[in-house]
């Protein structure tokens, strides 16, 4: 039987969720709120709007996940300014405490992925992936 890259791709998927999930579980995360504090730990102040586009989400799903973040204190929503239909996501300090954290379990799902495997295989595997969203994506444009 043939295999297929996607099946293999949601089974990372899904194993890097349950990692994810059990190492962050002392902070409270789940695996649909850590990819958020990720993104905010590397800009902070996005909007709803830009971590819904970046992770690839509906808006009503990141407007969930960054609801019980407010209610769990590791995040903030503050109005746009001008355009008070706009929240910006800010850390608070409980979101802060947790950087390490993340970062390391980030670090060590990398290691795990990548062991044994020699730099010029993953640069090749990195090229393929970004080539097979470039695929999807650009057939998804063409059937809207």
């Amino acid at each position: 039987m043939k295999e297929y890259p996607g099946k293999l791709i949601s089974i990372l998927y899904r194993k890097s969720q349950s990692f994810f999930a059990q190492m962050l579980k002392e902070h409270g995360l789940t695996s649909a709120e850590y990819p958020v504090m990720i993104l905010l730990l590397k800009k902070d102040g996005r909007t709803q709007e830009e971590l819904s586009a970046e992770l690839v989400i509906d808006k009503s799903a990141i407007t969930r996940v960054v609801q019980s973040l407010v209610e769990k204190g590791f995040v903030e929503k503050q109005k746009d300014a001008i355009d008070k239909r706009c929240n910006h996501i800010y850390l608070t300090e409980q979101g802060l405490r947790c950087k390490t954290s993340i970062e390391q379990t980030m670090e060590e799902w990398n290691d795990i992925q990548t062991k044994n495997i020699p730099t010029e295989q993953l640069d090749e595997l990195m090229r393929l992936l970004h080539q097979i969203v470039d695929n999807v994506q650009d057939q998804l444009e063409r059937h809207k």
